[in-house]
């Protein structure tokens, strides 16, 4: 009862149009910056962050929420319509929602994505509004043995994103797991395959090896056939959103937010994570599973929805714990202390009002996510449109930008370049890219709590089978990845028994 009541406080205090103004603003800009390869949510807070020094605490926060959520979001557009993944956790929706587009089916897909998006955002924020300390308290009992067991799991989906090759699939994951150990020894703290080159000692960035194997492979493919592929033409009337369609996504959406709520909760994991975790489970539940990555919407809705509901999932334990759940909220932790705030389980009590204000704006930001995205898609779909000569050279800019804008250096240009002949060739052999990504995002935190569980245990394994979470998911892990391999195996059977 104490929490509607400041539900209806918060909702009266956020009747400013001041406040509303910047939300708007940041909701906006969060969008611009999503779509934009290499500016992550994390970039864009951070970015913003020193202009809330001076302004009241909901208006401020509010501002790098609105940030938050509509660069989460923005991140799909560009992946669905130029295969170019804006943010690490829509290189997940780049697997159905870019076959969409060259169906000429870009304006469902983008509807899709929009619909899920503020759907499982609104849904991670009442998870947060109502059962927040609940949650946090489960949250707390991940350590190393957990997150290590989460990481594994994670990377255990590899067999399911393959495509038609489990083999090329899992040579991708190594691969990537390979790159993943380039630079420092997370325990010991001595270089690994640097070669005596000083930026590797740093490792290498999965941001601009993501954008080289899926934007600019893309471009350079693209210059290849210029002149003979014809530009994808979208066919509007085909391409609205049927009730029937989106009746057909909605269990997979309510699935995936839960999914990337629980995965937010946890400290280190983040919305990569939770969108690839989200596509595994949408293909291992569906009848079809041979239609994803060929163009299904559940493909789209699925990373979509989970990637913006760790959104409200890892604003609860940074509320009730002052622990953030992922990068953006470490930002965030700092802009709340900045004013005056300090998260944990007093912060409910000593500033109730002001919490539940902020618990309103992210609601009303999921809202105004919603309205531009919807509003946008006719302004989006343009980009197809534009002859392949002209965007072409467009996305290789793009693709220097948002790799130099990561750490300004010349060297992470180099490496998307790399990267970009590298997923080039790798079209060409049919070799998909996400599994490289997938390696390279779970490979360090796979390694780092496999070695941190056993300095705990020293070097005793059942620290791994005696702990109930940890247990489940090796269990699920093994079940996830032997799984697509015994199916496809069992299929083949049966075709050679009818032959």
């Amino acid at each position: 009862m104490r929490e509607v009541e400041l539900l209806l406080e918060g909702f009266i205090n956020l009747l400013n149009w001041k406040v509303i103004l910047f939300l708007v603003f940041g909701t906006v800009l969060g969008i611009a910056i999503g779509s934009l390869p290499g500016l992550t949510s994390t970039m864009g807070v951070a970015l913003m962050l020193p202009l809330t020094f001076g302004m009241d605490p909901v208006t401020g926060i509010l501002l790098l929420i609105g940030v938050y959520f509509g660069s989460v979001y923005g991140g799909s557009i560009t992946a669905i319509l130029i295969n170019t993944p804006g943010t690490p956790a829509s290189a997940a929706t780049v697997m159905d929602g870019y076959p969409l587009s060259k169906k000429g089916l870009a304006q469902k897909a983008l509807t899709v994505s929009i619909l899920s998006c503020s759907i499982g955002g609104a849904i991670s924020v009442l998870v947060l509004i109502f059962v927040a300390p609940h949650l946090a308290n489960f949250a707390l009992k991940f350590s190393a043995p957990e997150s290590f067991a989460l990481a594994l799991f994670g990377l255990s989906i590899v067999s399911s994103i393959a495509g038609s090759s489990i083999v090329k699939g899992l040579m991708a994951g190594v691969l990537g797991l390979l790159v993943a150990t380039i630079g420092m020894d997370p325990i010991g703290g001595f270089p690994r395959f640097t070669f005596e080159v000083t930026e590797l000692s740093t490792g290498i960035n999965f941001i601009p090896v993501m954008i080289g194997l899926f934007a600019a492979s893309e471009a350079f493919k693209s210059i290849e056939d210029m002149f003979s592929v014809e530009n994808i033409k979208v066919i509007v009337e085909k391409a609205k959103l049927k009730w029937t369609e989106f009746k057909g996504i909605i269990g997979t959406l309510l699935r995936s937010a839960g999914i990337g709520t629980f995965i937010g909760m946890v400290p280190g994991a983040g919305a990569d994570i939770a969108a690839f975790v989200a596509y595994n489970e949408a293909k291992r539940f569906a009848k079809n599973k041979e239609e994803f990555g060929k163009g299904d919407l559940r493909g789209v809705a699925a990373p979509e929805a989970a990637g913006n509901s760790v959104t409200g999932g890892a604003m609860i334990p940074l509320l009730t714990l002052g622990i953030p759940g992922d990068a953006v909220t470490a930002v965030l932790l700092g802009a709340l202390m900045v004013q005056g705030l300090q998260p944990g389980p007093m912060l409910f009590e000593a500033n109730g009002p002001l919490v539940y204000t902020l618990f309103v704006g992210m609601l009303l930001a999921n809202i105004l996510m919603l309205v531009f995205g919807l509003v946008g898609i006719r302004l989006f779909i343009k980009v197809l449109h534009i002859p392949k000569a002209i965007l072409t050279p467009i996305i290789i800019v793009l693709c220097v930008v948002g790799a130099y804008a990561l750490n300004n250096s010349y060297f992470d240009v180099l490496v998307m370049f790399i990267a970009g002949v590298v997923g080039y060739f790798m079209k060409r052999a049919g070799i998909p890219a996400s599994p490289i990504i997938l390696g390279l995002i779970l490979g360090p935190m796979m390694e780092s709590n496999l070695r941190r569980a056993l300095v705990m245990s020293q070097g005793d394994l059942s620290i791994f089978y005696t702990r109930p979470i940890t247990l489940v998911l090796i269990i699920l892990a093994f079940i996830t990845l032997f799984s697509p391999i015994v199916t496809n195996k069992l299929k083949k059977n049966r075709k050679e028994k009818i032959v």
